[in-house]
């Protein structure tokens, strides 16, 4: 079974399409990700991971839902998950 896992871009590294990574938090744990196939991943973005690849950009909400079940599972033993901030009008909560 392949995994991706969602994570906040908190930084851009480079500028070039094809060498541009990120790193990205996975619940506090930062690791450099590569950007390649998702050139339209900014800052604050959530992206989804596999081996070290962002995949695709998710939402937030989506990302959140990912966290729950991963959590359920019992996958995320050990990392403090960030608290979801409050929901804007009419919006799921930010993760």
């Amino acid at each position: 079974m392949c995994l991706a896992v969602p994570g906040k871009v908190v930084e851009i590294v480079g500028d070039d399409p094809l060498l541009r990574s990120a790193k990205v938090s996975f619940a506090g744990v930062i690791k450099l990700v590569s950007l390649t196939c998702t050139p339209e991943a900014r800052l604050g973005d959530y992206v989804l991971v596999h081996v070290g690849v962002a995949i695709s950009t998710v939402d937030p909400a989506e990302a959140a839902e990912t966290f729950r079940y991963l959590q359920q599972m019992g996958e995320l033993d050990g990392l403090e998950l960030p608290a979801a901030a409050p929901a804007a009008p009419g919006g799921p909560p930010a993760p």
